[in-house]
């Protein structure tokens, strides 16, 4: 299988392809003393890359893609997506032919399994990301990589700027497409789609220890990450899943897993799971001197003692419990789901707000991005006269009027609102 990748006995090939894993690696070539050639690779050099010019690759990968849709799964992450194909004069990224693999792999799986959902995991700038879609015959999805870090920034800055502004930098995208949602990418809160002013100030921020950086970005799950915080880490999700996309939620953060900062590269996040308070905490029977990567033990919050499947269901107030409730709830409103977005400017910064809307559902979404009280006074005018009914709860707030609509939020607060037109009220 030697031409199922890529071989050269020039290690300057490609030389405007950029380095992604520059803590580990010097170039994207590495020498093989068997071969006696460089192979290529855009990661690890234990990670060397397919060559996708030769066609019985292809061949190969669609085994894979049939042999797991007809086990049952519903949808596939395509790792990397950017990267299939080195052309000389170019960074080797986001090329023609990678699009045209892609819509050649789409029709596949559209034919044989329709229905399933190949969603891209494109680390690009929205303009280019949204390339992935085609025009709705690549992937059916793509990962919002630059409005992740920009959640995390805005509540360091306690400023809406980065979420609006991305946002609006957002083009619209095809009809059947969507964008993945997400909090962390699964091995790290990447920061590559940020200045290097905005990058230095997240680190400072999320990431004061070395030990706790990896690559260009974070390598710590989301509840040290925000130093086990419940108010952060409902805002987050409460943002997660009421801004446009499907979210995307990692193992674990839903029962407050934590993480080893002490383990090497991307292994700190990459834990077993957490099931209950027995030996290894259910994640396996074996002796725990045998296993090739035991659970964290680190003392806190978010030891699995604490921190586990059994012990989240069975305590009512436990995030867990918060969560499925706030899924269920986006899961009753298509507003949330799959409306249209309109941006609010209230005066102070520190609240994003905005409305979803689809068909007779509308959602009003404010959020407190500060450790303060804030108020806050929404300029609502196509709204005047709606009853607006919290989101749980269905508490009746005082009806729209023709000025502004004021309210206070709480530190790091957030309201979800379903508004109810005078003659339904």
């Amino acid at each position: 299988h030697r031409d199922f990748y890529v071989w050269s006995d020039d290690p300057d090939g490609y030389a405007e392809a950029r380095i992604i894993f520059q803590d580990f690696e010097t170039s994207n070539w590495t020498y093989d003393p068997v071969a006696e050639q460089y192979f290529w690779h855009r990661f690890y050099h234990h990670q060397p890359d397919l060559n996708f010019d030769n066609p019985a690759v292809h061949e190969a990968l669609t085994a894979v893609v049939d042999r797991w849709f007809e086990a049952g799964v519903d949808g596939m992450r395509l790792d990397a997506v950017p990267y299939l194909y080195e052309r000389e004069g170019t960074n080797c990224e986001n090329l023609s032919e990678t699009h045209a693999f892609l819509r050649a792999l789409r029709a596949h799986v559209d034919e044989r399994f329709p229905g399933r959902m190949l969603l891209a995991e494109a680390n690009q700038w929205p303009e280019d990301a949204i390339a992935y879609f085609g025009d709705g015959d690549e992937c059916h999805m793509s990962f919002h990589f630059p409005l992740m870090p920009r959640l995390f920034m805005a509540v360091r800055m306690e400023d809406r700027y980065p979420v609006i502004d991305i946002l609006e930098q957002t083009p619209p995208i095809p009809e059947h497409c969507q964008w993945a949602t997400f909090l962390r990418n699964h091995d790290e809160l990447t920061l590559e789609m940020v200045s290097p002013e905005e990058r230095e100030a997240l680190l400072a921020a999320y990431a004061p220890e070395a030990r706790m950086r990896c690559n260009v970005g974070i390598r710590r799950r989301l509840w040290p990450l925000l130093e086990g915080d419940r108010r952060r880490v409902e805002l987050l999700h409460a943002l997660l899943l009421s801004l446009p996309g499907a979210p995307v939620l990692y193992y674990g953060d839903e029962i407050g897993m934590g993480d080893d900062i002490h383990r090497p590269d991307r292994h700190g996040v990459r834990l077993p799971m957490a099931w209950d308070d027995s030996r290894n905490f259910g994640f396996s029977e074996a002796l725990p001197s045998v296993l090739r990567w035991p659970p964290a033990t680190d003392p806190g919050p978010c030891h699995p003692l604490v921190a586990n499947v059994a012990a989240a269901r069975a305590t009512p107030s436990s995030f867990w419990h918060w969560l499925r409730d706030r899924l269920r709830l986006r899961g009753r409103h298509p507003a949330l789901r799959r409306g249209d977005l309109t941006l609010l400017a209230p005066e102070n910064p520190a609240i994003l707000a905005f409305l979803r809307r689809w068909e007779a559902d509308t959602v009003l979404v404010v959020a407190n991005l500060s450790p303060h009280d804030q108020p806050v006074a929404l300029a609502l005018p196509a709204h005047e006269g709606w009853q607006p009914l919290t989101l749980p709860g269905l508490v009746v707030l005082p009806p729209i009027g023709k000025g502004v609509y004021p309210l206070t939020l709480g530190p790091f607060g957030h309201m979800w609102a379903r508004l109810v037109p005078p003659a339904a009220a």
